[in-house]
């Protein structure tokens, strides 16, 4: 019976190949947008991510997130230093500012000033130069994406100056750095040279970063920071989950992004279903002489999701298969904007239940008419 489901599906080649369509589109739209959006939500802790030497973030009390800092006193630092647990603790800088590109243009710039001494904040891995390079006068190490933006057309390369506030920056190394929410352009300098970049007031130091003792955990670390100081003291999985949460509060993506792939599911019901509604009247012929054979209503049911579920794979293959080329390394890992993002094993398998559940709810609707077919409707005219 299987196999005579599968004949006179792939008999209307025109139907079959709506119903694969419909599936294959729906997938691709989910696992797209879905992709992107956990993307960006990643972007938003992208600097939280990098910092790996630390484990506690101390901040101002009113701070939600790392892209809104606001500056503490100087006279935090030693106070940090002094609380128990605390390992070691060192000043952290982030602000924006607006570089001029060789083209004129003026794009937003991410700004990171890491300990003049020890250097903690870079991320592990460089491109071209090294850690150490930023010791150099006027040095500063930016990302790949920033380069090619502030350079374009030119293969990354080291020793170029550009103006930061009127001041003379020198670029010695190329650091991956983790694509921002802000900007595409990252900046990494020593704390002294990133204030004299940017002279944001008085009060310069955004954070600071520190890791707890041997013996303490980073949680009472943190805990004994925010008792001494009075400060808000976060571990780095507690602030990144924070920083992440603050942009679902607070910004539209979560909705733009969830009507999306609402009409994705909607799309998908509605070209299948009445797609595979229209197959099931153009064959009612054929049901009814089934039934009058004797074949009873559950065969039948499972003859037609038999056919559901063949067109359910192989558009959900496709679709899939059209998201993992989207993301590859030779489409969106070439360009700068859509760099990191990356279709999740986790959502591949949610498109999935929702591709079975659109298959379902289709043959479903359609089945009805399967039900209640008179099987004298074969002998008619």
């Amino acid at each position: 019976m299987l196999r005579v489901a599968l004949r006179m599906l792939i008999g209307d080649k025109t139907k079959c190949l709506a119903l694969v369509f419909g599936v294959a589109f729906s997938t691709l739209l989910i696992c797209q947008q879905v992709s992107i959006f956990f993307g960006l939500l990643g972007r938003a802790s992208s600097v939280v991510n990098d910092v790996r030497e630390a484990n506690v973030w101390v901040m101002d009390p009113s701070v939600k997130t790392i892209d809104v800092p606001f500056p503490l006193r100087d006279t935090e630092l030693p106070r940090v230093r002094s609380a128990e647990g605390v390992a070691w603790a060192v000043p952290f800088f982030k602000a924006q500012a607006q570089v001029r590109t060789r083209g004129g243009n003026l794009e937003n710039a991410v700004i990171l000033g890491i300990d003049d001494a020890s250097l903690v904040g870079v991320p592990d891995k460089f491109v071209l130069g090294g850690i150490d390079d930023l010791t150099m006068p006027d040095a500063i190490a930016v990302n790949p994406a920033g380069f090619r933006l502030l350079f374009p057309g030119e293969e990354l390369s080291v020793g170029r100056t550009l103006e930061l506030n009127d001041r003379r920056a020198k670029i010695v190394a190329i650091v991956d750095a983790a694509p921002a929410f802000a900007a595409n352009l990252t900046i990494y300098t020593r704390y002294s040279l990133a204030t004299r970049f940017t002279n944001n007031g008085r009060n310069q130091l955004s954070f600071i970063l520190a890791h707890s003792a041997p013996g303490y955990t980073p949680e009472q670390a943190a805990a004994n920071i925010e008792q001494l100081t009075g400060l808000k003291a976060a571990t780095s999985g507690a602030f990144r989950i924070e920083s992440i949460m603050y942009v679902l509060a607070n910004t539209g993506i979560p909705v733009s992004f969830g009507t999306v792939v609402l009409l994705g599911v909607i799309i998908g019901i509605a070209i299948v279903g009445l797609t595979f509604n229209q197959f099931v009247v153009e064959n009612l012929k054929q049901y009814a002489a089934l039934k009058a054979i004797g074949v009873r209503n559950l065969r039948l049911l499972w003859m037609t999701l038999f056919q559901a579920g063949f067109v359910g794979v192989i558009g959900y293959g496709l679709g899939l298969a059209a998201a993992a080329l989207f993301f590859s390394q030779w489409v969106a890992q070439k360009s700068d904007a859509l760099r990191g993002f990356y279709l999740l094993p986790q959502v591949a398998i949610g498109v999935a239940i929702t591709a079975v559940v659109i298959v379902v709810l289709s043959t479903l609707i359609s089945m009805r008419r399967v039900l209640v077919v008179d099987p004298a409707t074969v002998f008619r005219g």
